[in-house]
């Protein structure tokens, strides 16, 4: 039997977590380490819980131990630094601690990136187009699979409304984004792990402004799964615990996420989705994510947690992905309370 993969956290929310936690525990038996039991939607994943805090780096080394664990995984920014003290202390594969750090800071990243000559963009700045890398780090051979093209909302917030993922982006034949992304993941001596690079596409070139070296979260996986057929959270899981994923693409088509905001701030009265919406052409799966009752904010300043659905479309272009979240927004009817004094954007 494959030796376990430590998650740090419970993961994400059910509704965007569940995708990439299957893939992972397809690829290697799962230990989700957190104080707190595992939530319902998660615990078929896992093999065990380990009721520690990740923080706690001797009392959660020792857990792992007896769990013979192959290797730690981290799913956000958060638990960056714990992973890499753990994998160190374990003697497994892992990040660097400083680089842990760094990737968890944005201004330290930033700072690190200008400092070895990283194109950088002001994330203040909202000028050009928000793309980002989805890479596999090979030792020094970096894979970039695929390119999300995302749509902002309006500011302040700029929530993204949309994900898209093409096979044949011809983004992926871009050299300078290309040597951007490399020479991101080599200030940050990464290596032999997943990174999620954003960046902003401007008149002066590609920019970097981020860099998350874990699978990437707003069901980013499934749609470059479904595009390409690549496996980021499974070769997340394979790399945590030294192996080498084939990450081979073996579908050539798109895929595309839409993400539904309330206009108005309140308190969510209705919700509904047409069943109907099941049968268009190239629909994916289409899911309420609140409830009536719920106090929503509108999109110019909403959070992740306001979204009130998500649909997903599957297709052989982006254009086709296109049509089909057009026609499965019609099968979405919200109404909102509106708070006293509060108006719709």
């Amino acid at each position: 039997m494959a030796q376990p993969v430590a998650l740090l956290g419970a993961g994400r929310g059910e509704i965007c977590g569940e995708f990439p936690l299957a893939r992972v525990a397809a690829a290697r038996p799962v230990l989700l380490v957190d104080p707190s039991p595992p939530a319902r939607w998660a615990r078929p994943y896992a093999t065990a819980h380990v009721a520690a805090d990740p923080a706690d780096t001797e009392r959660t080394a020792g857990a792992l131990r007896r769990h013979s664990v192959g290797g730690v995984l981290a799913w956000s920014s958060e638990h960056l630094p714990a992973a890499a003290r753990l994998a160190a202390r374990l003697g497994l594969p892992g990040l660097p601690y400083g680089t842990a750090v760094t990737c968890a800071d944005p201004v330290a990243l930033r700072a690190l990136l200008d400092r070895h000559r990283v194109p950088t963009a002001d994330p203040a700045d909202t000028e050009g187009e928000p793309v980002s890398a989805e890479a596999v780090v090979l030792d020094d051979e970096v894979r970039i699979v695929a390119l999300t093209r995302t749509t902002p909302g309006p500011p302040p917030a700029r929530r993204p409304l949309r994900h898209g993922v093409h096979a044949h982006d011809v983004l992926l034949h871009n050299r300078f984004l290309r040597q951007c992304v490399e020479r991101a993941v080599c200030a940050l001596r990464l290596t032999h792990t997943v990174a999620h690079v954003t960046l902003r596409l401007t008149d002066r070139g590609p920019r970097v402004l981020g860099v998350a070296p874990y699978p990437p979260g707003d069901l980013i996986p499934l749609l470059v799964e479904r595009a390409t057929g690549v496996d980021l959270a499974g070769a997340a899981a394979t790399l945590a615990t030294g192996g080498l994923p084939d990450v081979t693409p073996t579908r050539q088509g798109a895929a595309a996420v839409q993400f539904a905001y309330p206009t108005v701030t309140g308190r969510l009265t209705h919700l509904r989705l047409d069943p109907a919406a099941a049968h268009e052409p190239s629909a994916e799966r289409m899911v309420l994510t609140r409830r009536p009752g719920d106090p929503v904010t509108a999109a110019p300043h909403a959070g992740i947690a306001d979204r009130l659905a998500h649909w997903v479309a599957t297709a052989d272009t982006p254009a086709e992905c296109e049509q089909t979240l057009r026609l499965m927004s019609r099968h979405l009817t919200a109404t909102v309370h509106p708070a006293p004094h509060v108006h719709a954007a």
